[in-house]
């Protein structure tokens, strides 16, 4: 599992790092981001539609936000 650490960051800082970590990622692939900007919450879910993934969790803890998201999956002929 990838983890993107964009604690302490503001937007679009967090998404942008996020999108950079799910271009070296492959298909299907799991990473987790941990933000502090609540806007994170708004942001990934939008990133992750636009590039065919998904949202599978989020969690706020202590100011902390750990999204998990999935890469699209291979697409198939």
């Amino acid at each position: 599992m990838i983890v993107v650490d964009a604690r302490g960051h503001l937007c679009p800082v967090p998404s942008l790092r996020l999108r950079k970590a799910i271009e070296s990622a492959g298909p299907g692939a799991v990473l987790t981001l941990l933000a502090t900007d609540p806007m994170a919450r708004i942001d990934v879910p939008f990133l992750m539609a636009d590039l065919g993934g998904r949202v599978v969790s989020v969690v706020d803890e202590d100011g902390v936000l750990t999204l998990k998201v999935e890469t699209a999956a291979a697409p198939t002929d």
